[in-house]
């Protein structure tokens, strides 16, 4: 597999252009249309865009070759500018060999998604495209009450402009969800609590390069299934690693597991700075405590300087980054430029 050192940013689009709105992963639309049909509304009325729906994007169990065969109407489609995940899932991986590079690579469009899709944003990668790591219809734009102030400014921002945009910590975040088949639940804001800034660890350098990573689950299937990842390792030389994971809240037993295995093939080493996001501490099948919530996000941050620590002992590593599972959720270009200044405390990315 080839992988180009540097992916380029494909064109954006523009208020009144037409967007791809695709279910890669699962068909959950089908399901909860409260938070699809409200994600929807905005990106017409908040974005001006106008959403394209496919055969598989409300379906359930649509089959890995019918998602794929959306992916390529979207990108092979000269009047779609821009694709959009409605959400995400757990068996993307499976979409992966359906697709053909070669008509994606020749259509170059901005895709934003995050979770599951970061089976699709490596491939992207590969293919030499920045993705955009974030922005899903159900999750941000969907957002009960209205979406977070800084999703939204983020998610505009990467949207429609180029060249640098800093990140700022969230004032006030949140983890705990509500039943998205409640229409009760799209009355109000939901309850959220105050920010505790980013933490930094080797803040000594300013690192600027290209991006990888994504979801920490994806990325151990990923490496598994052996795709999308760089033969030459060189690839990832002088980048910035995202790892992030998912709500379904790996033990810290398996994020050092998985860091422990990147490790060994040499990916730790690659990366002289590491954005780890803010995780996930409470589901439906796991509503922890405020106490057991911040226990958890502890021994996970534990376990990640255990690996690095390990591995990758120089390594910049920035925690609670505000992207992937949380709200407010910042959009990180994925393959694209992101600067970590570890002196000043800030972290920019290029749109």
């Amino acid at each position: 597999m080839t992988s180009p050192s540097s992916p380029a940013y494909p064109p954006k689009p523009s208020a009144g252009d037409r967007i791809a709105v695709i279910s890669p992963s699962s068909g959950l639309p089908g399901l909860f249309p409260l938070p699809y049909e409200l994600g929807l509304e905005r990106l017409r009325k908040e974005y001006g865009l106008e959403p394209v729906e496919y055969p598989a994007t409300r379906t359930m169990d649509s089959t890995p070759q019918e998602r794929a065969d959306d992916i390529h109407a979207a990108f092979a489609d000269p009047g779609i500018k821009a694709v959009i995940a409605s959400i995400g899932g757990d068996d993307q991986i499976t979409v992966l060999p359906y697709l053909d590079r070669e008509l994606i690579r020749a259509n170059p469009k901005p895709f934003f998604g995050m979770s599951d899709n970061t089976n699709l944003l490596a491939f992207l990668r590969t293919c030499g495209i920045v993705g955009f790591h974030g922005g899903s219809v159900m999750c941000e734009l969907g957002r009960p009450g209205a979406m977070h102030p800084q999703t939204a400014e983020s998610l505009r921002a990467a949207l429609f402009t180029s060249g640098p945009y800093e990140l700022r910590p969230a004032e006030r975040w949140r983890d705990i969800d509500r039943d998205w088949a409640d229409p009760a639940t799209f009355d109000e804001e939901p309850e959220t609590r105050p920010g505790s800034g980013w933490t930094w660890v080797n803040p000594d350098r300013v690192v600027e390069g290209r991006s990888w990573g994504g979801c920490l689950e994806i990325l151990g299937w990923l490496l598994m299934a052996d795709r999308e990842v760089a033969r030459d390792l060189s690839e990832y030389d002088g980048g910035v690693l995202l790892l992030e994971t998912s709500e379904d809240m790996p033990s810290a037993t398996e994020v050092f597991s998985t860091l422990r295995n990147m490790g060994e093939r040499g990916l730790l080493e690659r990366f002289p700075a590491l954005l780890m996001g803010r995780p996930k501490t409470w589901s439906f099948e796991q509503p922890n405590s405020p106490e057991e919530a911040a226990r958890y996000a502890a021994d996970q941050r534990d376990a990640v300087l255990r690996a690095m620590r390990a591995y990758a002992p120089d390594t910049t590593i920035v925690f609670d980054v505000d992207f992937g599972h949380t709200d407010p959720q910042l959009v990180i270009p994925y393959g694209g430029t992101v600067r970590v200044d570890g002196p000043a405390r800030r972290i920019t990315v290029t749109y």
